[in-house]
């Protein structure tokens, strides 16, 4: 045999040397669930080693995974039920859990880079992305207040905006509203391909936002679909997205490689609530070798084409030393 594609695995030293693909601090992203109150740090129990920080706690974090050179982070707020309505109002007033949440991280720690979410869910009293009227998602309405949401943001000092809602014309609508207020420099995330999956379950028991009548397949995907992606990315790269991502992770590589192979702006996946606590479990159970199996699962993304990785397991990663 001429060729023994074998010689080049006979030593970690040639392995390492035509290793196609790396993963490095900065293709890394933590996602951050924000509490009101004090000193309140309590463990999310489907999410090991995943917690609720109120501000205080969470500049505590921040400042961690910093000095791990850990430095962009996604922040979702857990809202008490009293403050939610209809129309998400909480979502953008002055003052709120959210807001001062991204103020205190931007003040504190410049460097940073904050990425916010932008949905209703979190604060809609019908637990839907989307303003709710006879049992149907109004997606036009539902636009204007995902602009006051994301000028709020923006005024907060939000680095990234990722709208995450899949409403049809938000980027478009979001990004008039920001440059039309000065806020030309303030980059978008578009949740492209977000689909109806099972796997965001401990998520939702984090921030206490699931729907509370129906389910959200009349605006999230088909898992069955994968040309409707790209009619997904055409309509965001139009409307003026900087990033495209995909939502869940592991389920749908062929959907970040489609992405990655077919537009050249930067492509981010995130690897969910389910995901995580379904390789969590199998690990505690000794079932799966911790690092091999996290490490495998992160590097996936990367072969597939992602540039930015949104990941619980960001942190543990760099403590661990796995990123060689």
């Amino acid at each position: 045999m001429l060729q023994r594609p074998r010689r080049n695995r006979k030593s970690a030293v040639i392995r390492d040397m035509i290793q196609e693909n790396r993963l490095s601090p900065s293709n890394l992203i933590f996602p951050l669930f924000i509490v009101e109150g004090e000193n309140q740090k309590t463990e999310v129990a489907s999410m090991p080693g995943i917690y609720r920080y109120s501000i205080d706690m969470l500049l505590k974090e921040v400042e961690s995974c910093m000095n791990l050179g850990l430095k962009a982070f996604d922040l979702f707020p857990s809202v008490e039920e009293s403050l939610k309505d209809k129309y998400a109002t909480e979502s953008y007033r002055e003052g709120s859990l959210y807001l001062r949440a991204i103020e205190a991280v931007k003040t504190n720690f410049p460097e940073a880079c904050v990425i916010t979410d932008v949905a209703m869910d979190p604060y809609n009293s019908d637990g839907h992305d989307g303003i709710v009227e006879d049992g149907e998602i109004l997606n036009d309405e539902t636009l204007v207040v995902l602009g006051k949401m994301a000028l709020a943001h923006a005024k907060a000092g939000a680095d990234i905006i990722a709208p995450s809602d899949m409403m049809d014309g938000r980027i478009g609508y979001i990004r008039q509203i920001l440059d039309e207020n000065g806020f030309t420099h303030v980059s978008l995330m578009s949740y492209t391909a977000k689909y109806a999956s099972a796997f965001y379950g401990p998520f939702r028991d984090a921030l206490g936002s699931a729907p509370k009548k129906g389910d959200k397949k009349t605006y999230q995907m088909n898992f069955a679909n994968a040309k409707e992606a790209l009619i997904e990315a055409q309509l965001d790269y139009q409307e003026g997205a900087d990033f495209l991502m995909v939502k869940p992770g592991l389920p749908y590589l062929d959907i970040v490689k489609s992405l990655a192979d077919n537009f050249d702006l930067p492509i981010a996946v995130y690897n969910v609530s389910g995901e995580y606590a379904m390789v969590k479990a199998a690990i505690q159970n000794g079932w799966l070798e911790e690092e091999r199996a996290i490490m495998e699962t992160l590097m996936s993304f990367r072969r597939a084409g992602a540039t930015a990785i949104l990941t619980y397991h960001a942190k543990e990663v760099l403590e661990k030393g796995w990123l060689k």
